[in-house]
């Protein structure tokens, strides 16, 4: 049999009915819906005097449901917008290019407090929040753990607020918060790529944003990771500030430089001072270690109670390290926490978790992030919330909706599987039923996370 055979009386042509595709989009609408964000997004976003042709809520929530189904133009909203059978009535592109325009920074704030009302409910049908995860356990049933960094996103156009990056790149560099218990994109701001890594202003303002997004009733017990450009004097000092307050804790794990103060302190461990740092599955890790540095330090003017503490590993074939670290062949990093119980291996196993922040962002690339729509900062930064409720919402179909494999995928692989899924759909008894092929690996996952969705309870 030839390879090709394939193909063999194989023809296209036009005139099928009652097939769909992208169906999986679907459940990200109905979830919006069922979560109460459409609702929500409306009143946030409206105007007094003001009555558009399509509402704004519902644009904004098929923006965010066409940036989690992978569209990465405002153009791509036709392919919900060509199948009103299944959708219904979807903006056109026009009328979603002006959604964007109209939003204000008034608005932003609006809507940022409605999606933190909508995520106090999204939580409380979880039932219990995912417990965030290090060295292959918890880190601790009640404790939210929020990952705060930057990237770089390339512009391959003229575009305003696109500048020159510090890795030499050209386009913008974006501060966000997510959370590492439920996956969430919690906050995010758009910076012009000048914008330094370590200004501690934008990093007090997105963790101000995500404490507000987390819900109330969680917000008592925090973990703040982040690398060193976090750890500068206005950043742990306030969130020292937080941890004071009556009913709260807040720790932090932040990424810490080594100068030459903490040079001169590493020299001084004794041999016995190190321990064997743990992997990420909890065993033991080969040809790491562990030690505090704390007490040989001057920490002079910072909080007490901080914690520097120092992993020395072997390094890998290739690595760069400083003449200091030449001189012994070690490579050396360092974080500080005013976390005061507990391991120093499990803590240096708890900060370097910090890492799933990369996938996040990764991910969060591959849902709208990589590719701003417009020459305008402010239609990008408007675009930029967009995303952050397409990964809310992925997040959120996966712990309320999936079960397995499919809970845990990534966006790309649950587009492939789910999202983008065609199915027949059939009119009959004034209902509208999509049928999915049998032969369809994923089908019965398809149809059981319809039923879920369906059965939350409408807002009130």
């Amino acid at each position: 049999m030839q390879i090709t055979d394939w193909s063999k009386g194989l023809s296209v042509e036009v005139g099928g009915r009652g097939v769909v595709s992208h169906v999986g989009a679907a459940l990200l609408r109905l979830l919006a819906d069922r979560s109460g964000l459409t609702r929500a997004l409306s009143v946030a976003v409206a105007r007094r005097g003001f009555v558009p042709g399509r509402d704004r809520g519902r644009v904004l929530v098929d923006l965010a449901a066409m940036i989690a189904d992978g569209g990465e133009a405002i153009a791509d909203i036709d392919v919900l917008r060509h199948q009103g059978e299944v959708f219904g009535p979807v903006a056109s592109p026009a009328t979603c290019w002006r959604a964007l325009d109209e939003i204000s920074d008034v608005q932003v704030r609006r809507i940022s407090r409605a999606r933190a009302k909508v995520r106090a409910r999204v939580w409380a049908l979880f039932g219990q929040v995912p417990a965030a995860c290090a060295a292959g356990r918890s880190v601790g049933d009640s404790l939210i753990v929020l990952d705060v960094d930057s990237t770089i996103v390339v512009a391959h156009s003229d575009k305003d607020g696109a500048a020159a990056t510090y890795k030499h790149t050209y386009g913008f560099h974006p501060i966000l918060v997510t959370c590492d218990n439920t996956g969430e994109l919690l906050a995010i701001r758009l910076r012009p790529g000048n914008a330094g890594a370590n200004t501690a202003a934008d990093h007090l303002d997105v963790l101000t944003e995500a404490f507000a997004q987390v819900p109330a009733a969680h917000r008592r017990n925090l973990l703040i990771r982040g690398d060193s450009a976090a750890a500068t004097h206005a950043v742990i000092d306030r969130l020292t500030a937080q941890d004071a307050k009556r009913n709260r804790r807040v720790q932090y794990s932040l990424g810490w430089s080594i100068g030459e103060a903490e040079r001169a302190a590493i020299d001084a461990l004794p041999t016995a001072a190190w321990s064997p740092a743990l992997a990420a599955d909890g065993g033991i890790r080969d040809g790491a270690q562990v030690a505090e540095l704390t007490g040989l330090l001057t920490l002079a003017g910072w909080p007490p109670g901080m914690r520097v503490i120092v992993r020395r590993e072997r390094p890998h074939p290739g690595a760069q390290l400083s003449l200091f670290e030449e001189r012994d062949g070690w490579r050396y990093t360092a974080f500080v926490t005013n976390t005061a119980v507990g391991t120093l291996q499990w803590l240096e196993a708890r900060h370097r978790a910090h890492a799933r922040v990369e996938d996040r962002i990764r991910c969060a690339k591959d849902t709208g992030l990589g590719r701003l729509p417009s020459r305008e900062f402010a239609i990008n930064a408007a675009w930029c919330q967009l995303t952050a409720m397409a990964c809310d919402l992925i997040a959120w179909l996966q712990t309320l909706a999936l079960d397995g494999e499919l809970a845990k995928a990534e966006p790309k692989r649950l587009r492939y599987r789910l999202l983008h899924t065609a199915a027949r759909l059939v009119h009959g008894q004034r209902r509208r039923r999509l049928r999915i092929p049998s032969t369809w690996p994923w089908a019965e996952q398809i149809t059981t996370a319809f039923t879920r969705i369906a059965a939350i309870p409408a807002p009130g």
